[in-house]
């Protein structure tokens, strides 16, 4: 069995969620023995597309004419495109219908929660969902020291300076206006939110609450190395404000990283993540100013470990096999057809 992996503009998606999706499925698939080409013009006996341009649309086209079997990847849904881009309504006048054709034209639907598969469920277009994790290689988020020192030394974190972190694109959907609310109400602590997002693209209310933003709160913009595995470390937590997410990767990296995570208690972590066992979860403003109290001032080993027992449920291994078994499944599917 050999499975395209394709990903449409991947230097324009590789700071994204869906970026770093295909790292971990090319992992995923190598723990599972799966052969796989990044090629569409290479052989290969399935296809597992993950992104929804005009090349992708045009490639799904191709393959349902050969009756290649098409696995197209739910990262995204109409739920969680609202409130992101500026001029986010216009574009889902293109994006929805765009998405829903993707979707209703796949063999099988592969996406990363029980959440969002209920989700493109309701959205009656026939075709079969199935949910595996994006994943986490809890490895790459293991305790150095070194990255630690990184970080406080990029930052210039003193010895004993409290440290929240958020990480994620700068969108109102992202809860980045309750995120500088929130500090400002902790004016003792430092606030940094890692994400970047080209300008034109940010919606108008969060360039100027990003202008206007409390002076507790630093935005380096995006960065993907050993500084933000640091601040993981060295965070009091990892607080995600988000009213609307599919999986939340930043979530299993904070869970990886042993860094106790404070989330908006939204559906999609009704079925994974439990409030006080493995993670903290506030409906508003109000309540994550008292989680982060409580965070600050108790003991969370026990939390701690209960989260990495997440991050262990969607290892790289775990998911390999699980996409080896939808595979699997698809092509007998086609062969019994």
């Amino acid at each position: 069995m050999k499975v395209l992996l394709y990903f449409e503009k991947e230097d324009k998606i590789k700071k994204s969620g869906i970026g770093r999706a295909l790292k971990h499925q090319i992992a995923a698939l190598t723990s599972a023995g799966i052969e796989y080409t990044l090629d569409p013009k290479d052989t290969y006996d399935i296809a597992h597309i993950n992104t929804y341009f005009p090349h992708s649309k045009k490639l799904l086209k191709k393959l349902k004419k050969r009756h290649v079997p098409v696995i197209v990847h739910g990262h995204s849904t109409i739920e969680d495109f609202k409130n992101s881009f500026r001029l986010w309504k216009m574009m889902a006048l293109w994006f929805n219908p765009n998405l829903m054709y993707f979707y209703k034209h796949a063999d099988l639907i592969i996406t990363p929660t029980e959440y969002s598969k209920r989700c493109i469920d309701a959205y009656n277009l026939g075709t079969e969902v199935r949910y595996v994790s994006n994943g986490i290689d809890a490895n790459e988020y293991a305790y150095d020291e070194q990255k630690i020192d990184d970080f406080k030394k990029h930052f210039g974190i003193k010895e004993g300076e409290k440290v929240i972190i958020g990480v994620g694109f700068p969108f109102n959907r992202k809860g980045i206006k309750d995120f500088f609310a929130i500090a400002k109400e902790k004016p003792d602590i430092k606030f940094i939110w890692f994400g970047h997002l080209a300008r034109p693209l940010v919606q108008i209310n969060v360039l100027r609450a990003i202008k206007h933003r409390p002076s507790n709160v630093i935005m380096p913009g995006y960065i993907d190395n050993s500084i933000i595995k640091g601040a993981y470390r060295y965070a009091e937590c990892l607080l995600f404000t988000s009213y609307e997410e599919t999986e939340g990767i930043v979530v299993l990296e904070a869970l990886a990283s042993s860094c106790p995570v404070l989330v908006r208690d939204i559906g999609v972590y009704s079925d994974w993540l439990e409030d006080g066992r493995d993670c903290y979860k506030a409906k508003d403003n109000k309540e994550f100013l008292e989680k982060i109290d409580y965070v600050m001032s108790h003991d969370n080993k026990e939390l701690i470990k209960e989260g990495f027992k997440r991050t262990e449920e969607r290892a790289i291994p775990v998911v390999g096999q699980e996409l080896k078994q939808a595979y699997e499944y698809l092509l007998d599917k086609f062969k019994k057809n």
